[in-house]
């Protein structure tokens, strides 16, 4: 059974690769390479499958999940600048591709000191910057 919830967050980004001019920039990445940035609400969707425990009848306890991903993720990243505020995306462009890859490996790092059985096991991240843009990352997929 997979098991799905959703959390939102604020932050503000420029899409700007360093190794490439101004012009190339422009040209890349249009409206969202705006020097001073723009910002998205970002609603995520964390999700994990397993069985359903016998004990509980539940497949994950979701105040741990809410913890984990309030401690790897919402502290991380709400209401930040994420090209001035997250290490990660010093040297990385802050695409939303890049940011739930960043997501999805935060979690799993941590996923086993929350969820310490063999079950429930990540599934996958789904984040949306907007109605129309919408990326995932699953576990059989961290391309």
């Amino acid at each position: 059974m997979r098991v799905t919830r959703k959390y939102r967050f604020s932050a503000s980004h420029r899409l700007h690769a360093p190794s490439l001019s101004d012009a190339g920039n422009e040209e890349l990445y249009g409206k969202c390479n705006n020097p001073y940035g723009h910002g998205h609400n970002y609603e995520i969707e964390v999700s994990a499958r397993g069985p359903v425990e016998e004990r509980s009848g539940r497949v994950i306890d979701p105040r741990a999940l809410d913890r984990l991903v309030e401690e790897q993720v919402l502290q991380a990243f709400d209401n930040k600048n994420l090209n001035a505020e997250s290490a990660v995306f010093h040297n990385v462009v802050p695409t939303t591709e890049n940011l739930a890859r960043e997501i999805h490996r935060r979690l799993q790092a941590n996923w086993r000191a929350a969820f310490p059985a063999p079950w429930p096991v990540l599934d996958k991240i789904r984040i949306a910057e907007t109605p129309r843009n919408i990326f995932e990352v699953s576990e059989n997929e961290q391309a």
